[in-house]
């Protein structure tokens, strides 16, 4: 993970004025490069460890972190303001894996109706060992069940929103959210 986080470094700054973030992000929207630039440098290493702990995988979430930031940059000027950018920001890249992991599976459809068999995926599998940490436990859960428990636990949405975004009942999250707490509860003790 350390040369993952290379990719993405945390520069230790001082809170920014509001305003001044405020203005940063109406410049970008203007077409300011300069401004976007910076919002990439204070924004990129949030959304990858978002991306990282919804996908589970290190290349992966590389990945979906620049086409969040790409899907931005070309949805900025659709950025109205009712919320804060992070917010905007952090549900654009939360579509984004989403989005990903939708457009995975349709391919993995299609491959087995041709007869290519099993798609082949990244994500991890088996038991993680006893002893291992939480983030490597979280990554090695199914896909659903490790999307709902990010966006429960870590993230704070609710069911509802859950079930909104990923197209599943509102059931289905809360099911997924037992699973992975029982599968992390054996994993880990």
């Amino acid at each position: 993970m350390g040369t993952a986080l290379a990719t993405f470094p945390m520069i230790a700054r001082a809170p920014e004025d509001e305003d001044e973030a405020s203005a940063r992000v109406d410049r970008a929207r203007a077409g300011d490069l300069a401004a976007f630039e910076a919002i990439y440098r204070a924004e990129a290493g949030r959304i990858y460890g978002l991306c990282l702990r919804l996908c589970g995988d290190a290349t992966t979430a590389r990945t979906l972190t620049h086409e969040a930031f790409v899907r931005a940059w070309e949805k900025l000027p659709s950025f109205r303001g009712d919320a804060a950018f992070s917010t905007w920001l952090h549900r654009l890249a939360v579509n984004v894996v989403l989005g990903d992991r939708r457009a995975n599976l349709r391919r993995a459809a299609r491959e087995r109706d041709q007869g290519e068999g099993a798609a082949t995926t990244s994500e991890p599998q088996g038991r993680v060992d006893a002893g291992l940490d939480l983030e490597r436990a979280i990554a090695a859960l199914p896909a659903q069940a490790r999307m709902v428990f990010v966006l429960f636990e870590i993230e704070g949405l609710g069911h509802g929103e859950i079930a909104a975004c990923m197209g599943v009942a509102e059931g289905t999250s809360k099911a997924q959210l037992h699973r992975a707490r029982e599968l992390l509860r054996r994993t880990l003790a």
